[in-house]
């Protein structure tokens, strides 16, 4: 018998996934996922599973997991404490239940992100809010500008909504979907906000910017066109590798057109994340995007905007890309793998390994799993009742339990144990589905998550006062002269260190160095040494090594955005040289 659930993964797309018989397909009846799933979902059954507990290495049941784990719960809560450090390895908003059970025990949770906190503490600055770009309006879209999206690799299922129309793509790599657009730019690493800065200057200087629009919802856009007066023009073009043509021709592509501007997260890895994300804003905002049919600014919207948690909250924060395991007795991790995803991995695991105690609670093995004391099997997503929104769509889509099977356990089914060892009040599984559900509501041959706005931000911004606050200063102080720029994207064939990781390092042929050579790639953080492969779509002073390659933390430095506690795993220039051990 057909179920219809939903895939868990961290991704754009949240695709409507139909299980038959144990194959996964892509639902034909829902609109995004248009009857077709990612390679992920295409071999999920190809990738081992944690199957046993194990505790000291040792195979052990469920039963003596569970039981170990309280006694150390017990104990931690006696001494140093406990840590709950939760990953997006399963974005299903139940996931969040095993916050309800540490929050309430005092345990300490994280704050900011691996991933996107520095360009939503952007957008959240200038708007007030991180409302999603629904697909629709790109869709209505006269021209398309993607900056710093891979969309082929990691939002596939958003290429037919780009058919027919002009397309921009600002990368430093010379991308599947830079191919294909009508015009690439092509700048370096670390140059977004300079460039978004002079668009935004001369969109003025050309007359190009809405006047009427700017009075009603950006009443102080002259005094942000005096702060893009501060950016020396040709210095800083030769800086980041382009040329006046290189905004003149963007420019017309933009004149009087129906834009929306995609943005992705590697453009924010930086201290100043957030002011690259709101000079992009600032430049929808110039044009009157926000608000209108076929236009707008897309980073990664809020999935969770307008549901509030019915979990309880912690008191006590540790931000995720810079926690110091070593400060607690407990340290449990659910769906994250911190050992080889956060940033400085040589701190990391020196700090994990000074922890009293390591639980690791997921599906696969990792580098984290195999220094845990304790290792517990979660149940897959066909396991286990949940649903889950997007931050590429204001699709809810509900995932019901498709299998059963006595491997593992549950989110749900842990944190109702420990909260009954720990006379805890809890609802019922159940209770927590309907309530996730009330919020959806069914349109356009989908369930949509309730008042959210095809398009948003109609009738103004989020702000106290309705307008759109344009950025006030930057501090755009990354080194553009020394070494080379580390840029770590994903992959086509992992979601960062889930799946087949990549193991090598890509340099454009002129580099140097023979292909195949064993190369030592160091910053002052650490080092890492990989197999050369070439890769002529990257710029001479550029190396690639994708986000999930063993190691290549080891080279991002412990530091966090200056706005949205984000892990900054591009603000440091790195060193190559030949291997020098045999």
């Amino acid at each position: 018998m057909q179920k219809i659930t939903a895939c868990p993964l961290d991704c754009y797309d949240a695709c409507s996934v139909i299980v038959d018989e144990g194959k996964l397909k892509g639902n034909r009846e829902h609109p995004y996922t248009n009857g077709y799933l990612c390679p992920h979902l295409n071999h999920f059954w190809k990738h081992d599973r944690i199957v046993q507990p194990r505790l000291h290495g040792e195979t052990v049941s469920m039963e003596r997991a569970m039981e170990h784990l309280q006694t150390m719960v017990r104990d931690a809560k006696e001494n140093n404490g406990i840590l709950h450090y939760r990953g997006a390895g399963n974005f299903g908003l139940m996931q969040g239940v095993t916050d309800h059970f540490f929050a309430s025990v005092g345990a300490t949770l994280t704050n900011g992100s691996l991933c996107d906190g520095a360009g939503e503490a952007g957008i959240l600055e200038g708007r007030g809010a991180n409302r999603v770009l629904p697909p629709e309006q790109i869709a209505a879209s006269d021209v398309v500008m993607v900056w710093g999206r891979n969309i082929p690799v990691t939002n596939s299922h958003l290429l037919p909504f780009l058919k027919g129309k002009k397309l921009i793509v600002v990368d430093p790599v010379r991308t599947e979907l830079a191919d294909r657009a009508d015009i690439h730019i092509q700048l370096r690493p670390g140059g977004d906000l300079y460039y978004a800065l002079l668009l935004a200057r001369f969109i003025i200087i050309e007359g190009m910017h809405d006047e009427e629009y700017l009075a009603e919802y950006g009443e102080e856009y002259e005094e942000f066109y005096e702060l893009t007066q501060t950016v020396r023009i040709k210095a800083v073009l030769d800086k980041i590798g382009l040329s006046l043509g290189d905004i003149g021709k963007v420019l017309e592509c933009l004149r009087g057109q129906k834009v929306s501007i995609l943005t992705g997260v590697g453009i924010q890895k930086y201290r100043h994340g957030d002011e690259v994300l709101r000079a992009i804003d600032a430049i929808g905002a110039l044009l009157g995007l926000f608000g209108k049919e076929g236009c707008g600014v897309g980073f990664l919207g809020s999935s969770s905007l307008g549901i509030p948690s019915p979990f309880a909250r912690a008191r006590h924060f540790e931000p995720k890309p810079t926690a110091d395991f070593s400060d607690y007795d407990l340290v449990f991790v659910q769906g994250a793998n911190p050992a080889a995803q956060m940033p400085d991995s040589q701190r990391v695991a020196d700090s994990l390994g000074k922890a009293g105690h390591l639980v690791c609670f997921g599906l696969y093995e990792n580098e984290t799993t195999q220094m845990a004391e304790l290792v517990i099997p979660a149940k897959t997503f066909l396991e286990k009742a949940d649903v889950r929104t997007a931050y590429g769509h204001n699709a809810m889509l509900e995932m019901p339990v498709c299998e059963q099977s006595g491997t593992g356990i549950g989110e749900y089914e842990l944190a109702a144990q420990l909260c009954g060892v720990f006379d805890i009040a809890i609802e019922s599984e159940q209770h927590y589905l309907d309530y996730f559900c009330s919020f959806g509501e069914a349109g356009d041959g989908k369930m949509l998550v309730k008042e959210r706005a095809a398009v948003p931000y109609a009738d103004g911004f989020d702000t106290d006062d309705g307008q759109f606050l344009f950025l006030e200063e930057y501090d755009a102080d990354f080194d553009m002269d020394e070494g080379y720029f580390l840029i770590t994207p994903k992959s086509p064939r992992s979601l960062n260190s889930q799946f087949e990781r990549e193991s090598g390092v890509f340099m454009h042929p002129s580099c140097g160095f023979e292909e195949g050579t064993l190369l030592e790639l160091s910053s002052n953080s650490g080092s890492v040494t990989l197999p050369l492969r070439y890769d002529d779509r990257l710029l001479g002073d550029c190396v690639l090594v994708y986000s999930g390659t063993p190691g290549v933390n080891n080279l991002t430095p412990s530091l966090l955005s200056y706005a949205g506690k984000n892990a900054c795993y591009q603000a440091n220039k790195i060193k190559v040289e030949p291997c020098k051990r045999a």
